[in-house]
């Protein structure tokens, strides 16, 4: 017991060490850099069909612990990429409020899903009908903790492409919140079992998802497939998890 609360609360007191000392180098949020941080090519010069999901640290104190994800979709010779976020303000679901590869609020963006060509082709129709079908689209169904909030948002599109074998990093916190209303069940994957208490207390234990306790939203848990330890606050050390 004394190992996992050290390796639960450790990561997330160097985390907060890192922040309060050393800071995250933004300066003030509001006027923070959201331009393109070039990890797409222009639209017009990549005509495959294209998925993206992004993830960059949130804004202040919150980058201690969690990042926010959002999804990029382009379908073969489209002159645009469409990019869907889930925000506190306005309508929840926001399509192209920023560049599709911007810094987000000035934090840099990596990677965490790439896709192209025909096996994007294939599956941008299954995250567009999840994205329009979403149930917590209205105002105020957003909540920041336990969920459902960005992260949830890119998990539900996630689980309803399981060809992905996508798995959001262990700092995306709402990602375990059940959105669909079960508590237990099968991952997405259908190589595991997964169980959560309303998002607050969870696991999940699978061939792809790997083996992750969640205890109020911090994620602590190990990779098998693709050798890495996920710690709380800190994130994913190991091999990358996306495609």
């Amino acid at each position: 017991m004394l190992i996992f609360l050290f390796l639960l609360f450790a990561p997330l007191a160097a985390s907060a060490a890192r922040y309060f000392f050393l800071g995250d180098g933004r300066g003030n949020w509001q006027m923070a850099d959201r331009s393109s941080a070039g990890l797409l090519p222009a639209a017009a010069d990549h005509p495959e069909a294209t998925i993206r999901v992004f993830a960059a640290r949130t804004v202040r104190w919150r980058s201690i612990f969690a990042v926010h994800t959002w999804i990029v979709v382009k379908e073969k010779n489209a002159a645009i990429y469409t990019r869907y976020d889930y925000t506190a303000w306005g309508e929840p679901i926001r399509t192209n409020g920023f560049a599709p590869d911007g810094r987000w609020f000035g934090a840099l963006p990596e990677t965490i899903v790439a896709v192209n060509g025909a096996r994007a082709e294939a599956l941008i129709p299954k995250i567009r009908y999840v994205i329009e079908n979403y149930r917590f689209r209205s105002y105020g169904d957003y909540s920041a903790w336990p969920g459902p909030n960005s992260n949830t948002f890119v998990q539900a599109a996630l689980d309803s492409v399981p060809e992905l074998r996508a798995v959001l990093p262990p700092t995306a916190i709402g990602k375990d919140f059940p959105y669909t209303g079960k508590w237990l069940g099968v991952t997405a994957s259908g190589t595991g079992i997964y169980a959560s208490l309303a998002g607050y207390f969870g696991f999940s234990i699978g061939w792809v998802e790997g083996v992750e306790v969640n205890l109020f939203g911090a994620v602590l848990g190990f990779d098998i497939r693709r050798p890495a330890l996920k710690l709380p606050g800190l994130g994913r050390f190991g091999m990358a998890a996306g495609l």
